[in-house]
């Protein structure tokens, strides 16, 4: 009993380490959001401190162009719209895992239990069940 206990344990630990690797690279995500939030709030900033005589420029390839300030600050409003919302879709969408994880390392903790049980039964140890 103990074998098939431990057989089952592996193949837990096993699921348990594929959701942990899923669950860092949702996080690695967010962490990539998070720093193209923090320099498009930078760039909305340093927008707000010029006036119409200022030349806006945008990097496209190898040319820069020059662009309307009112284009540069509606562009950068508009991403700063887009990653807000794809990071609310991304916290949505990370607690379906954090609770597939959670669940699992429940599961891991019984079985654990039930082999530790089942290994001191089998040595004869008190507490038998």
């Amino acid at each position: 009993m103990a074998k098939l206990i431990q057989k089952k344990l592996q193949g837990e630990v096993e699921k348990y380490q594929q959701l942990q690797k899923d669950l860092s690279k949702s996080l690695s995500r967010g962490q990539k959001l998070e720093a193209q939030i923090t320099e498009n709030n930078t760039v909305k900033e340093e927008l707000a401190l010029l006036n119409g005589s200022n030349v806006v420029s945008k990097f496209l390839c190898p040319v820069l162009l020059k662009q309307e300030l009112g284009e540069a600050r509606a562009t950068v409003g508009k991403r700063l719209d887009y990653i807000t919302a794809e990071i609310k879709l991304y916290e949505s969408q990370l607690q379906e895992p954090e609770w597939q994880s959670d669940q699992q390392r429940e599961t891991l903790a019984q079985l654990q239990q039930e082999f530790q049980r089942s290994q001191a039964a089998k040595a004869g140890a008190p507490g038998k069940a």
